[in-house]
């Protein structure tokens, strides 16, 4: 059994941590585009910085991954279960960075 959208924004919001606020909505192709708004911190304004991307990857790791570097560089002192991953989140962006191996 899958779980339901509303249990996978529950996850999603306990692993993020108190300066969260975790939605998922369904893309084009119906799947999940997860979206991890910071409470404190604010973008273009009055809107709250967010990890959703336009055109990117929005899966639940990459969101995390966004989040946990958010929370890493500007709330150092925030405590998240998601920042226990910081090392694999690092790993991933620097994967990314380098591009496909020829």
């Amino acid at each position: 059994m899958t779980a339901t959208r509303s249990a996978r924004a529950r996850k999603a919001g306990v692993e993020a941590g108190a300066l969260a606020d975790v939605s998922i909505d369904l893309d084009a192709e119906d799947q999940f585009v997860y979206k991890i708004a910071c409470t404190v911190c604010k973008a273009k304004g009055h809107r709250a910085w967010s990890t959703l991307r336009k055109g990117e990857d929005n899966g639940y790791l990459a969101a995390m991954d966004r989040w946990t570097f958010h929370l890493v560089e500007k709330h150092p002192d925030a405590t998240a279960p998601c920042l226990s991953y910081l090392p694999a989140a690092q790993q991933r962006l620097h994967e990314r960075r380098e591009g496909p191996t020829r």
